[in-house]
């Protein structure tokens, strides 16, 4: 199966910009591109942080997006965002409250989690209602491939700034993924390309977006940069998956002849 990773959107409320940017029309770019070049995905997942202040505003504005974008979208929670607020307009919560939810496509076992903890922390929480749930899940699904969508990464990521506000209940979490077999996991929050692997299970990470997070303090002189922004197209199956990162508002023609480099390659 394909899908579509972005995260990060840090939406305004209507008419603002968020440091020099404007993140609506980052998001009408990204969702446009998408449309056009991966029309074939199954799916779209957005992993948290869809707005900068959690306002209702923000919220219904994407919604009406979504509503014409032609991918089935899952969004997720970030620690920017407001989960009554998102309730209000997207509804959806589980049985405790957070917004959490599975599905299943082509065999594969998709798990989207909370880990908002809420104000005025800006680090992770996946406590002992939420890990019931999770837990359930996995049980239900009974030893089958697992994929985890969710917001803050649930280790170090060699980031000095964003290992102060992983998820602050690491070692639980871990606990309770041993023994399953969870194939990936997709996570935002780092606002950077990051892949790798933790503990046997492969992980990756994008860029926001809307703004960046330099890899090294100090190479500006802002706490954010203005990088590219990009989403990923992913392909799962049983043997493999592949995530291509796509900078898509910096991808033009290279200075060479139409008819270049047309032949056979192989």
């Amino acid at each position: 199966m394909k899908l579509i990773h972005i995260t990060d959107l840090h939406l305004m409320p209507p008419g603002e910009m968020l440091w020099g940017l404007d993140p609506f029309a980052r998001l009408d770019a990204a969702l446009t591109d998408i449309a056009a070049h991966h029309a074939d995905a199954d799916l779209c997942v957005i992993t948290g942080d869809l707005t900068e202040k959690g306002d209702v505003a923000a919220y219904g504005l994407l919604r009406e997006r979504l509503k014409r974008f032609p991918l089935e979208t899952h969004l997720l929670l970030g620690n920017h965002d407001d989960r009554a607020n998102y309730l209000a307009v997207f509804g959806g919560a589980d049985g405790h409250g957070h917004v959490q939810h599975a599905i299943m496509r082509e065999g594969c076992h998709l798990l989207f989690l909370d880990t908002l903890k809420g104000p005025p922390s800006s680090a992770g929480l996946y406590d002992a209602p939420r890990r019931q749930w999770l837990k359930a899940e996995l049980e239900r699904i009974d030893g089958a491939p697992a994929y985890l969508f969710m917001h803050h990464p649930p280790f170090d990521i060699g980031h000095a700034l964003m290992d102060l506000i992983k998820l602050d209940d690491a070692e639980d979490f871990a606990a309770l993924l041993k023994g399953h077999d969870i194939r990936h996991i997709f996570f935002g929050h780092a606002h950077r390309t990051i892949s790798g692997s933790w503990s046997g299970i492969a992980f990756s990470a994008l860029p926001s977006l809307n703004h960046q997070l330099p890899l090294v303090g100090g190479s500006v002189e802002t706490v954010y940069s203005d990088e590219p922004p990009m989403y990923a197209a992913v392909t799962l199956s049983a043997s493999m998956t592949i995530v291509h990162s796509d900078a898509f508002m910096d991808r033009r023609p290279a200075r060479m002849p139409k008819d270049a480099e047309r032949g056979n390659w192989y």
